[in-house]
């Protein structure tokens, strides 16, 4: 454990800790200890990942697998406005690739990327289960549906506007 430790800060590290503990460091508790860890770090990077599997007594792998499997976690540290377009059935049939592409044109970045800024970060998701509203994007954890590429541009602006203030 200790070269772990030595890879990231004390504190941080130590934070991790008390999540596993509180879980009692069961291995069934993956999920919950990946989602708390992910909420105070932002992210999952592997120097996490593996003091998480050391202290659930679990293979890196196998934390690496769940973390790679589900789209809610990531690898890499998120904006301060992650924006996911639903890629849904429902989504898609009703354009939600075009919303993509404005998304990607305004912010200038690719799915899976932080704009420069470190203000939003862009991902896709399978299924964000309002499909009455398709197409829609999350921002911020805000729902945006019946979205038209021309709505992007004003949905980006909204937030660097409230982040100026």
């Amino acid at each position: 454990m200790d070269k772990i430790i030595i890879k990231m800060k004390k504190e941080v590290s130590d934070k991790i800790i008390e999540i596993c503990d509180r879980f009692n460091n069961a291995p069934g508790e993956l999920i919950n200890v990946l989602h708390q860890t992910q909420d105070f770090l932002g992210y999952l990077p592997a120097e996490a990942q593996e003091l998480i599997a050391e202290r659930l007594h679990i293979p890196t792998a196998k934390v690496y697998g769940v973390v790679s499997f589900y789209s809610f976690f990531t690898m890499q540290p998120k904006g301060k406005y992650p924006v996911s377009v639903c890629m849904g059935t429902a989504c898609y049939v009703r354009g939600a690739e075009k919303i993509l592409d404005a998304f990607e044109k305004e912010l200038g970045i690719m799915p899976g990327e932080t704009d420069k800024d470190g203000l939003f970060s862009l991902t896709s998701l399978r299924c964000v289960g309002a499909c009455g509203l398709a197409p829609v994007a999350l921002v911020d954890g805000k729902v945006f549906g019946r979205l038209a590429p021309a709505n992007v541009k004003a949905i980006v602006n909204e937030y660097r506007e409230m982040d100026k203030q």
